[in-house]
């Protein structure tokens, strides 16, 4: 990949962060026009539709075996309670929280996860950058304030589940073989939309008359530009740039997430969180060895 390519692509991973961060600004407001059940289901049908086209612009096709078929309906069940904290934390709670705080801890939880049930070797500076990542989500949850209720509230608990639960989905999604990721993704969205179709979704109850512009502006958001092309482009960006340099971009989730919220829902975000967020993600490049800056090789 050329410099103007790469250059081009590092645009499209901020907008698909940004894209990221944006849906947890459309959880809250699509909160006050359906429940969590209807948005995976909604969510998914307009996934469904715009990314099938963009596995046959890439060539992916639909081609899945038997083994990744059985993981995508793991994935798929793992997904729909995933979901169901993300939503119900958000409405809850406020998105910026939800932003800084699960997409913060996801990738420690992750390292911590693998440490204990997959043997990953933990070194000093990875005890250290989980002590320091444990105070920033201490920090984010305002412990300082030592108030049982506001620490323990519904919504830290929904936002700690998801933050356990996508990992969980991580994890599940690598074992797969011979499956295109964004293919396996497909499934696991068709697969989880007849669940919640069949065991959790009332169409006779729906309020599609409450459905305006605003509520069609923000499913339309978070199905396109936070499912379909954010994950597009991410799994496109690590097979052609590599893990370690798409994985600094999600640095940028939590702070689109809390700046769209203030724009947005002004919603008032406590200096706890900035600092917290701060420190995890410190925390976080340390544990993924991820570099943000590199240095430019001089030329001999």
């Amino acid at each position: 990949m050329t410099q103007a390519n790469k250059n081009i692509f590092y645009i499209l991973m901020i907008l698909a962060m940004a894209g990221w961060g944006a849906s947890w600004v459309n959880a809250k407001v699509l909160s006050s026009y359906i429940n969590e059940y209807e948005m995976i289901f909604l969510r998914n049908i307009f996934t469904l539709i715009t990314l099938a086209p963009v596995l046959i612009i890439t060539k992916k096709y639909f081609y899945i075996n038997r083994h990744s078929l059985v993981l995508a309906l793991l994935a798929s069940i793992i997904m729909i309670v995933y979901l169901k904290c993300y939503f119900l934390g958000t409405m809850h709670g406020t998105a910026s929280l939800g932003g800084a705080l699960v997409t913060t801890l996801i990738p420690i939880n992750t390292f911590l996860i693998m440490a204990l049930f997959y043997g990953k070797k933990i070194l000093r500076r990875d005890i250290f950058a989980l002590i320091l990542g444990a105070i920033g989500v201490l920090t984010m949850l305002n412990i300082w304030s030592f108030s049982y209720e506001e620490v323990f509230s519904i919504q830290n608990m929904y936002f700690l589940g998801a933050s356990v639960l996508w990992p969980a989905l991580t994890i599940t999604s690598s074992k797969i073989s011979k499956t295109s990721p964004l293919v396996f993704i497909f499934y696991m969205y068709i697969i989880s939309t007849i669940l919640v179709s069949v065991f959790f979704v009332d169409f006779e109850l729906v309020n599609y008359k409450a459905f305006d512009s605003i509520f069609w502006i923000n499913i339309l958001v978070l199905s396109i530009i936070a499912t379909t092309f954010a994950t597009s482009v991410y799994f496109i960006g690590v097979e052609k740039l590599g893990t370690n340099e798409v994985s600094s971009f999600i640095f940028l989730v939590p702070f689109f997430a809390i700046i769209l919220s203030i724009i947005f829902l002004e919603e008032k975000v406590h200096i706890t969180t900035i600092i917290g967020v701060i420190l995890t993600i410190i925390a976080v490049k340390i544990l993924n060895n991820i570099t943000i800056f590199k240095k430019k090789k001089v030329e001999q």
